[in-house]
């Protein structure tokens, strides 16, 4: 058997190793390079604005709770007077220094309650020393900004202190409580009837102070969930009815 071998007789081709990459090729390899590391710092950045939206919530989260507290131990040393040291106002009467008073105020764009009483948790501040009695005012401050978030803020004035009708907010008083949303109370006289104002110098009330108070806090802050606390307290001390 005769095996037939074809052989190329046709002129040689050489093949050359390539030594590097196209200026195409690089510029291809650095847009995905860039793609690749963009994604991988958003996705850095998205977690750490996270993270500090969760600390965020969690700070304003215990200053709401400490506020509460603060709020319930101001009120459990509640002081009031009753007759025959409390007497009905006459007319153009200065108020009494120990009224139990609260009013909606609009702040923003919502309103809040302010709430003023005396109180014999007094913390002294800038210097002073010792407790004592004081007037107590806790309050949204009015704000010009719609866009600004609401504060709780706490007024602490040693006695004797002013006794004007009008509150008047002063920048130094301590701040409690940030991103508050809400801040109400509802007062329960003594046959259980809520109100949502109070003023123990006025006959509609019949000169007399709530039994009870309920107190609810919502703070939300921006990008973090919102909390809300709700609490009563049975007033220690109070004053009937004066017919």
């Amino acid at each position: 058997m005769k095996t037939a071998m074809l052989i190329n007789k046709g002129p040689s081709k050489a093949v050359y190793a390539r030594g590097g990459f196209t200026l195409i090729e690089i510029l291809i390899a650095i847009s995905i390079f860039a793609v690749v590391v963009t994604t991988i710092f958003s996705s850095f950045r998205a977690v750490l604005s996270r993270n500090e939206a969760i600390r965020h919530g969690d700070n304003t989260y215990e200053m709401a709770r400490s506020c509460m507290n603060r709020i319930l131990m101001d009120l459990t040393s509640l002081y009031i007077e009753r007759p025959p040291l409390y007497r009905k106002p006459e007319f153009n009467a200065p108020p009494d220094p120990y009224r139990f008073f609260a009013e909606q105020t609009f702040t923003g764009t919502q309103n809040f309650t302010r709430l003023r009483f005396a109180s014999t948790s007094h913390l002294p501040m800038g210097g002073q020393t010792g407790g004592g009695l004081a007037e107590i005012v806790y309050y949204v401050p009015r704000q010009t900004d719609s866009q600004a978030g609401s504060v709780l803020k706490r007024a602490d004035r040693a006695y004797p202190y002013d006794l004007e009708p009008e509150f008047d907010e002063r920048d130094h008083d301590p701040l409690l409580c940030e991103d508050v949303a809400e801040f109400t109370l509802t007062f329960y006289d003594e046959e259980g009837n809520a109100h949502e104002e109070w003023n123990s110098d006025s006959d509609r009330y019949r000169y007399a102070t709530p039994r009870m108070v309920a107190i609810k806090i919502k703070v939300a802050p921006e990008g973090a969930e919102g909390h809300e606390f709700f609490s009563r307290i049975t007033l220690p001390a109070y004053r009937d009815k004066i017919e």
